[in-house]
């Protein structure tokens, strides 16, 4: 799971984000599958439960996930490519499926995620020294590409933005990995773990 846990996911949406990640922790230990989540916020990706089937493990660390911050998608994309391969070369794991759950509005560029400046020049649309809304999604559909390349690996993104306000980057992300897209409106943790 490729959580967004940046501040522009509401209370309720975290909460079915955990929730989905519990259910399908539990299907997954059914099928002898392993389920880890990543979430993302303030600068950077982490992996705070690693490739698991312990449910208990699962439910002490969805409990402490952070909340509120940036929204560091490029990062959450490379750091579930990295993990998956990394799964893969142990022989646990053959196919990945990355369930990524965000509105795909991304406000933080991969250097800032890797401790880097921002360089302005970069990006012939910066303003005040800030990259602008092209650059980072041409950064994070360039991560899904490549996520979408990776043998044995499979992106499904599931789109929490209001549709009526709807960017439709969610979807471009999925169509970037070669991967599914679902729209849910009102993500409820039992919505998510039906898709």
């Amino acid at each position: 799971f490729v959580v967004d846990a940046s501040g522009s996911m509401a209370l309720n949406r975290m909460n079915a984000a955990k929730g989905a990640a519990m259910s399908l922790l539990t299907e997954a230990y059914q099928s002898r599958d392993q389920i880890c989540l990543i979430p993302f916020q303030g600068e950077q990706a982490d992996v705070l439960l690693p490739p698991t089937r312990s449910i208990a493990q699962a439910k002490k660390r969805l409990e402490i996930m952070p909340c509120g911050g940036g929204s560091p998608l490029a990062d959450a994309l490379q750091m579930a490519l990295l993990t998956g391969l990394n799964a893969q070369k142990t022989g646990d794991v053959g196919k990945v499926v990355v369930v990524c759950i965000s509105d795909g509005r991304a406000n933080v560029p991969l250097c800032i995620s890797k401790g880097e400046e921002f360089d302005p020049d970069a990006d012939e649309d910066s303003k005040d020294g800030k990259p602008s809304r092209k650059y980072l999604k041409e950064e994070v559909l360039a991560c899904a590409k490549q996520l979408g390349a990776a043998q044995g690996f499979n992106l499904l993104c599931i789109d929490t933005e209001n549709k009526f306000i709807s960017t439709g980057i969610a979807k471009d992300i999925a169509n970037a990995a070669m991967g599914k897209y679902h729209q849910i409106a009102k993500a409820d943790g039992s919505a998510i773990a039906s898709v």
